[in-house]
């Protein structure tokens, strides 16, 4: 029997430590977290009692139950137990709830901690055990607690007050806020356009691409210019070379490693998270959950001399980065591999993508800065004050570039001319550019600007981005852009010619946009609660975590300060009109029942609604038109919008199709049958196109019912295969089974036996 129980939070983990510790350490894992705070405890009251010192009462996890009984046995025959929990605030709150849970002193119960899963780093944590620091639980409660308090005390005010709203939180609103101002700043955005000139000239054999500094603001100065280039003579007038040197960025940190791999793989936060998690407990690299950009000397050391070694002793550079951070969560180290040599570290392509962006981050940090060589030649010219510009730019020395960072486009090469070398004109052109507004966020470039506001920590982004999409606040942009029309002139043979080309512009593909339903709850906070979503006031909080970490706060002192001000906030809500919530806009009257069309935000939206509720008559309501606001949709859209439910056609047999635009999109309806018509428009959708799809869905209804009993027991095609439902509660064919002769008595007893289903929510009773 081992003598020694190692507690670690991840399966994973557990099987990687245990071959390195040999047969006198049994290695366990809690799965995570073991305990929670329930909403309510046993007895109906608040699990958090704000007056008698936020003291907290936390439940075991229902599933979690199997994993503690197995721990307390493990514990019961060990002599020693060390608690193995992540390095940060949450795996120290881990190794807490363990000792209550276990019934284990903390005082005296072994903590160790490690940055890296290989046998040194471990053997190297058990010859220097610690215990666990209260400090930096009582800072991991600090954050529960608030959370908690905030989502308890402000979500139902968000539920009763905002229409559509689901919740909102200390962290996630904020980030909510940043995404509605750049939206907003898009909108406001009001487009200008120059015309950029740009020319190819010859000299003898070889070609010269060059542009002109200055814009021109009219059609009708960029065409004169153009022009005045037909006669024109070219003269290199100065060539200037100058040396140039581009450094390697510092090694990752949990904020940096979520921006690139989103910008050059599109990973999410969330999704980049979960790979590295899997690379850390596998043992391939260090802790992903760090603010800090210092790598240890053994790591600097066995980089160097894979470097040389694969290299050559010129492409060595060795570096000491400083980190920025001040915060009492920064870890040790950065992101690295433990292993530099090791190429391939996994057979899973998402995560040795990610793994090969750290190892080449990691290497290019300690390597040798690219040498370059930049060129300007001006090219004068003999009928304008303007001159020409060429610009080349050289590698001499790739150093870094040679596993991070290299430009996709060539070098640029300019031919060797000199002062006084006159070119000929093959090309000009003068093409019509625009302004840009402000881009849209990725995820990666909100992680930024939320670690430059100082929201959030490393362990929080891909949870605070996760969250707002899945409460409908924002989307993932889907659009390519519209076709914008950009005129382009160009010269050859001294005559100018015009074009108009088509161009995509405002596209969002893979960018952040905030929904409707976004927009009204960062106003609303904005309005009411103004102090959850400022900025300073969330930062600030941050930085009280991390003094409770340090031990110069107070826990509950933090949380008293906070509490008050927001309690107050919270009980002045009562007087909220939930009417005057949202934005309501009059767009017009229409022309045949004279009724006013109002846009408005609705249970479930954006809306539109025909009359008045208090006329005798009841309001039509139709949904927004696709692309259309509430303070933008016109008065021909909404009159479009009312045109629907729209009858297309009969079926065969007499049935009438109606076209109409739903809560999920738009659809054609049969009877009770609903069809969705997804990229097609109920406006124009044709009876041809309608049948088509009416019969594609029965036919997918009919592979789907594979029998029916007649008392609502059924067997169907699901999703995930063939499975028996009675309408409440389904279950599952045994593999070995048919469907196709599965009985009604079979059935009957298979649903009989199946487990009650789950129910995902509850509603809350207003």
């Amino acid at each position: 029997m081992p003598k020694n129980l190692v507690i670690v939070e991840s399966p994973a983990k557990a099987k990687t430590i245990e071959k390195y510790l040999g047969s006198d350490f049994h290695v366990l894992s809690s799965v995570g977290h073991i305990r929670s705070i329930p909403k309510k405890t046993s007895d109906g009251k608040p699990s958090v009692d704000i007056q008698d010192g936020f003291k907290t009462q936390y439940e075991i996890d229902p599933d979690k139950k199997k994993v503690i009984a197995e721990l307390r046995k493990g514990a019961k025959n060990a002599d020693t137990i060390w608690l193995a929990t992540d390095e940060d605030r949450e795996g120290e709150a881990i190794a807490w709830h363990l000792c209550e849970v276990l019934k284990l002193d903390p005082a005296k119960t072994n903590r160790i901690v490690f940055h890296e899963i290989t046998k040194g780093a471990i053997t190297d944590a058990i010859k220097k055990p610690r215990t666990v620091d209260m400090h930096l639980v009582q800072a991991q409660q600090a954050r529960q607690i608030l959370d908690r308090i905030v989502g308890f005390e402000l979500s139902p005010v968000v539920w009763q007050k905002v229409p559509g709203g689901k919740s909102a939180g200390r962290v996630q609103s904020p980030a909510v806020r940043l995404l509605v101002e750049r939206e907003r700043e898009i909108t406001e955005f009001e487009g200008s356009f120059q015309f950029k000139v740009s020319a190819v000239l010859i000299h003898g054999k070889d070609e010269v691409k060059a542009d002109l500094p200055q814009r021109f603001d009219t059609e009708k100065e960029a065409q004169e210019f153009l022009e005045s280039l037909a006669d024109a003579k070219f003269t290199v007038k100065n060539v200037a070379t100058s040396p140039g040197v581009r450094n390697p960025s510092a090694p990752f940190t949990t904020s940096t490693l979520q921006q690139d791999a989103n910008s050059r793989m599109g990973y999410s936060s969330k999704g980049t998270m979960s790979s590295a998690q899997r690379l850390y407990q596998a043992g391939k690299i260090t802790y992903m959950r760090t603010d800090s950009t210092i790598l240890s000397g053994q790591a600097i050391a066995s980089t160097k001399d894979f470097i040389i070694s694969e290299y050559g002793e010129q492409y060595s550079h060795v570096r000491n980065f400083k980190t920025k951070s001040s915060s009492a969560q920064e870890a040790h180290e950065a992101i690295r591999p433990t292993d530099m040599k090791l190429e391939k570290a996994t057979d899973d392509a998402r995560d040795q993508k990610l793994y090969a962006l750290i190892r080449n981050r990691t290497l290019a940090s300690q390597m040798a800065p690219a040498k370059l060589e930049k060129t300007t030649m001006t090219i004068a010219i003999s009928s304008s004050k303007h001159a020409f510009e060429a610009k080349g730019e050289v590698v001499l020395f790739d150093g870094f570039l040679k596993v991070y960072g290299a430009n996709k486009k060539t070098d640029v090469l300019l031919p060797k001319l000199s002062a006084d070398d006159t070119l000929l004109l093959n090309e000009a052109i003068a093409k019509q550019t625009f302004a840009k507004p402000p881009a849209r966020y990725t995820e990666g470039s909100l992680v930024k600007k939320l670690e430059e506001l100082g929201i959030g920590r490393p362990s929080t982004y891909a949870t605070i981005i996760d969250t707002i999409q899945t409460r409908g606040y924002v989307v993932r942009g889907e659009s390519e852009g519209k076709d914008r029309d950009t005129i382009v002139l160009s010269l050859k043979k001294k005559d100018v010619q015009r074009e108009v080309i088509q161009e995509k512009t405002g596209a969002d593909k893979g960018k952040l946009v905030p929904t409707p339903a976004g927009e009204l709850i960062a106003d609303f906070l904005g309005k009411h609660f103004e102090q959850i979503i400022d900025y300073d006031f969330t930062a600030d909080v941050e930085k009280k975590f991390d003094l409770v970490a340090d031990n110069k706060l107070k826990r509950n002192d933090m949380l008293e300060k906070f509490y008050g001000p927001f309690h107050k906030l919270i009980e002045e809500s009562g007087s909220i009109d939930r009417s005057k919530v949202g934005q309501s806009r009059s767009i017009g009257t229409h022309p045949k029942s004279g009724k006013i069309i109002t846009a408005r935000f609705g249970r479930y939206g954006p809306m539109l609604q025909l009359g008045a509720t208090e006329d005798e008559e009841k309001p039509q309501f139709a949904p927004m038109p696709k692309g259309a606001k509430i303070e933008s949709v016109t008065l021909e859209e909404a009159l479009t919008a009312f045109e629907l439910p729209r009858v297309v056609g009969l079926t065969e047999d007499g049935q009438e199709i109606k076209a109409n635009i739903g809560r999920f999109g738009p659809y054609i309806q049969i009877g009770k049958l609903f069809v969705s018509i997804k990229d097609e428009d109920p406006h124009t959708i044709t009876h041809e196109k309608s049948l088509e799809l009416y019969a594609a869905k029965l036919k997918a209804e009919a592979e789907k019912n594979i029998a029916d009993f007649g008392d609502g027991i059924k067997v169907l095609n699901g999703r995930f295969g063939p499975y028996i439902t009675d309408g409440k509660k389904n279950a599952k064919i045994p593999k070995d089974t048919d469907p196709k002769t599965v009985t009604h008595e079979q059935a009957k007893k298979l649903i009989a036996e199946a487990p009650a289903s789950k129910k995902r929510f509850t509603r809350r009773k207003k």
